[in-house]
């Protein structure tokens, strides 16, 4: 009897023990597996799938540069067709400023600029520096001072590219448009500036000769990109790197920061043509001196009295003899006040309403005399007439 109590006892010991085991070897080999598991996963993100992951970051990092590259091309696209525009007055340097390549033909490379950068008022010699440091001499075919225009030649050899024209009527608001010059001096020759267009068909009043009034009217585009002092003839540009304008002047107050505008490229064009062609540049004439209605001091100087309740308007001070405003029947004193209808509030509005015309057309022009007024019918001339 006590043996089998003692055997039984073992029995179950030995069962006990080998649960016990099988126990710790199951422990063990989920231990295992989680080891092995752990590696191959390691293994897996560690030698496959960085791969795709930088797949993902490249992907994006290659997006962000081909956009830059987009612009960056563009500006390699135009960039050896700007020059810097150098005005010379008794071999001294007089002014500076840019230009562009902007055809060739006849042997023959031309360049637009600005008017007031060449300044043909006095007698000057001009030279053209590009991209690779080499400087010619250039010949002023001709210049505007109203629409503000220049055109240069070279010879076509001398050249290194010619700038791609676009249109600026296809523009709009919010486009990216860039500009290239020379700003201020010879170490930011060449600078980049972009921005967007921030307006079109802005009317801006100019003065041709630095005085306190108005000359002129310009149709120009409004672009927030950098134009500095020395951009003046430079190229603004869209995101192809064709020129859509040209950079003329900006608005400089205290207040006022990113204003630059430009000479739409389709009315730079047509007077550029116009002077290669060798054609004279015709504006209608209307035969008068004049004065704005504000400008009360010179008006008392030249003994012009106005009794008037207009705040705006345009003075007669004189009328031309054998002129369309004597034909038409304009006398000293009246206040011109509307062109075919539309408004005219000083000199520089006038100008710009007889400019949309051409020589030969016939015009309305509105004046109030001794407190009335009256629509007067005046031929259009020029002054060789």
């Amino acid at each position: 009897m006590e043996e089998n109590e003692i055997r039984e006892k073992n029995e179950k010991k030995v069962k006990h023990k080998r649960t016990h085991e099988k126990k710790n070897s199951a422990a063990l080999a989920s231990i295992i597996s989680l080891f092995v598991g752990a590696i191959g996963m390691y293994l897996l993100v560690y030698y496959v799938l960085p791969g795709e992951t930088n797949t993902v970051i490249n992907k994006s990092e290659k997006e962000v540069t081909i956009t830059d590259q987009g612009i960056a091309d563009a500006v390699e696209k135009l960039y050896d067709a700007v020059v810097v525009v150098e005005v010379y007055s008794n071999n001294t340097l007089a002014a500076s400023g840019t230009g562009f390549v902007y055809k060739t033909a006849g042997n023959k490379a031309y360049i637009l600029t600005n008017d007031h950068v060449v300044n043909t008022s006095y007698k000057s010699d001009v030279k053209i520096m590009f991209t690779n440091g080499k400087k010619v001499e250039a010949k002023v075919e001709g210049s505007d001072a109203f629409s503000d225009l220049a055109v240069l030649s070279v010879d076509e050899k001398e050249i290194i590219t010619v700038a791609e024209i676009g249109k600026s009527e296809d523009l709009r608001l919010g486009d990216t448009a860039f500009a290239i010059g020379a700003p201020l001096d010879t170490e930011y020759y060449w600078s980049v500036t972009r921005g967007i267009i921030s307006g079109k068909d802005r009317m801006v009043e100019v003065s041709l000769n630095n005085s306190k009034t108005s000359d002129y009217v310009m149709k120009v585009l409004q672009t927030d990109a950098s134009i500095n002092s020395g951009n003046s003839g430079g190229p603004l540009a869209n995101s192809n790197g064709e020129v859509i304008g040209i950079t003329n002047m900006k608005l400089v107050s205290s207040g006022v920061e990113g204003i630059g505008f430009a000479i739409p490229i389709e009315d730079a064009v047509t007077y550029a043509e116009s002077i290669i062609n060798g054609e004279t540049l015709k504006r209608p004439l209307l035969g008068v001196e004049m004065l704005n209605l504000s400008n009360t001091y010179e008006l008392y100087n030249n003994k012009i009295v106005v009794n008037t309740e207009l705040t705006a308007g345009v003075v007669v001070v004189k009328v031309q003899d054998k002129s369309p405003a004597e034909a038409g029947g304009l006398t000293r004193g009246d206040i011109i006040i509307a062109v075919d209808d539309e408004p005219v509030a000083n000199v520089a509005k006038l100008r710009y309403s007889l400019y949309k015309h051409t020589v030969g057309d016939t015009i309305k022009v509105t004046i109030e005399r001794n407190g009335k007024k009256q629509d007067l019918k005046v031929k259009l001339t020029v002054a060789s007439e």
